[in-house]
């Protein structure tokens, strides 16, 4: 069993992120595929998620689909350590996290900058990316 994290290729603090996941995550529950790719845009497609509601990350998991906190808080509670008991937050209504959520992904790029294109996985870590194209 696992899980598919969509998340934008081209943002650093996203690939950050992924690399970060990737550490903590030594049964290799998680999957990757950036935004911008073909495999990305199928899955946003086949899961009726709308590229203009979020341009961050997107979990799909057991057939359903997450967003903005609510992603990062599942995807938390499946990693190594305690960032497992970052889900708590989770009682907070995601209509207030999100308000967070959205003010830090808005200017994510001015904080940490991106790339021209998505980043290429390393030889080690590529069998966790779905196809890249």
């Amino acid at each position: 069993m696992s899980a598919t994290i969509l998340f934008d290729g081209v943002c650093n603090f996203c690939n950050g992120s992924v690399n970060f996941i990737i550490d903590r995550d030594p049964d290799k529950y998680f999957k990757f595929a950036p935004l911008q790719s073909e495999i990305g845009r199928k899955l946003l497609q086949e899961h009726g998620i709308d590229k203009t509601v979020t341009d961050s990350v997107v979990l799909i998991e057991d057939g359903k689909t997450y967003v903005r906190t609510t992603a990062a808080l599942r995807i938390a509670r499946k990693l190594k350590g305690a960032w497992r008991y970052f889900y708590g937050f989770s009682i907070v209504p995601a209509f207030v996290r999100d308000v967070f959520y959205k003010l830090f992904a808005k200017y994510r790029y001015k904080m940490f900058g991106k790339q021209d294109a998505c980043m290429m996985p390393t030889p080690e870590i590529r069998e966790r990316f779905l196809a890249m194209n």
